[in-house]
């Protein structure tokens, strides 16, 4: 890791992995391929807490939707016509330097579309991203799931989980078993500096 100067400010670079997840309620994990998403952003100096803020515009950050190319579930590519758009509103948060720990508050819209003969009302999810274990309380099925700090290489493997309301789409709502949780676990890597 090459942690910015102090009172320099550098531009940063995240770029979304494969072997990533996504699940909600009581279903099995979704595999997610999210090679291909990411975006820039500005890595500041170090705060009052010895830790490195960092700010990720919504407008440039770019998330590959889960679909039949993307995504896998229960072994099998999700069902043509099936996608799952991911609209992201706010990813900011901080790098500790010393331990390489990533804390990303993470807001987005989930959009659920049928093949264009069902539109689901969009989903909002808030969730802090951790590259630790995911805070308490967590469902017992997601009790296994962790993040990974940061590597020499810029690795690292952010979670998180949501509370999702219902979205007031009865047959959706039934269908999703919501209000429920979701979890994300995204492989990344963040990039700074020449």
């Amino acid at each position: 890791m090459k942690p910015a100067i102090a009172g320099e400010q550098q531009g940063v670079q995240l770029t979304t992995a494969s072997s990533c997840s996504l699940a909600i309620g009581g279903f099995p994990r979704f595999s997610y391929d999210a090679r291909g998403g990411g975006g820039s952003g500005r890595l500041l100096p170090l705060d009052s807490k010895g830790r490195h803020p960092l700010h990720f515009p919504a407008a440039d950050l770019r998330i590959p939707p889960l679909n039949g190319r993307t995504g896998r579930f229960l072994g099998l590519p999700l069902p043509a016509g099936l996608q799952i758009r991911i609209l992201p509103e706010r990813l900011q948060g901080c790098l500790d330097p010393a331990t390489g720990a990533v804390q990303l508050h993470f807001q987005a819209r989930f959009l659920f579309n049928a093949g264009g003969l069902y539109q689901a009302p969009p989903l909002w999810i808030d969730t802090q991203l951790t590259s630790a274990t995911l805070p308490a309380p967590v469902p017992d099925r997601w009790r296994d799931v962790g993040g990974e700090a940061l590597d020499p290489d810029g690795a690292l493997t952010l979670v998180g989980v949501a509370p999702v309301a219902a979205s007031g789409d009865r047959w959706f709502d039934s269908f999703l078993g919501l209000p429920s949780e979701a979890l994300a676990l995204l492989r990344c890597q963040l990039l700074w500096g020449a």
